[in-house]
C-alpha cells in the first residue's frame, strides 16, 4: 500500500521523517530518523501530473494534449511543484508575465488567460 501524506492530520504539519522501515517477507525491522523525500509529500494532483510530465519527457506541448489543458496551466501546474519542492524562486511573478504575454499577442483567449492567472494562485 502506497502512503501519501502531505501534512500531519494532528497539526497541519508538513515535515515528515520515517522512523522504521520493514520488510514485507521476514518482519525485520530498522528504525531511526529518515528523511522523506520531497517528492513522496506532493498531493496526488500533482504526483499525476509530475508523471505525466516525465512521461512526455518534459515537453509542454505533450503533456498540453496527454492532460486536455493549456500551455499556460501546464506552466502554472510546473510552477506550482517546481515552488512545492523548493526547487525554484518565486517564479509567480514571472509566469504572471508570460500569460499577460500571451494574452497580448492574442495567442490565448482571455479566458484562458483568466483560468491560467487563478491556477497560479491556487
Amino acid at each position: 500500500m502506497e502512503l501519501r501524506v502531505s501534512k500531519c492530520p494532528a497539526c497541519g504539519e508538513t515535515k515528515f521523517e520515517i522512523q522504521r522501515l520493514g520488510c514485507t517477507n521476514c518482519e525485520t525491522a530498522v528504525e531511526g530518523h529518515f528523511s522523506v523525500s520531497h517528492l513522496a509529500t506532493l498531493p496526488e494532483e500533482h504526483v499525476a501530473f509530475v508523471e505525466t510530465f516525465l512521461k512526455c519527457r518534459g515537453n509542454i506541448k505533450e503533456v498540453e494534449r496527454e492532460l486536455g489543458i493549456s500551455y499556460p496551466t501546464v506552466r502554472s501546474r510546473l510552477d506550482k511543484v517546481i515552488t512545492m519542492l523548493g526547487l525554484g524562486t518565486d517564479e509567480t511573478q514571472a509566469s504572471r508575465r508570460e500569460i499577460l504575454a500571451a494574452l497580448e499577442r492574442n495567442e490565448m483567449k482571455p479566458e484562458e488567460a483568466v483560468k491560467a492567472l487563478k491556477d497560479l494562485n491556487a
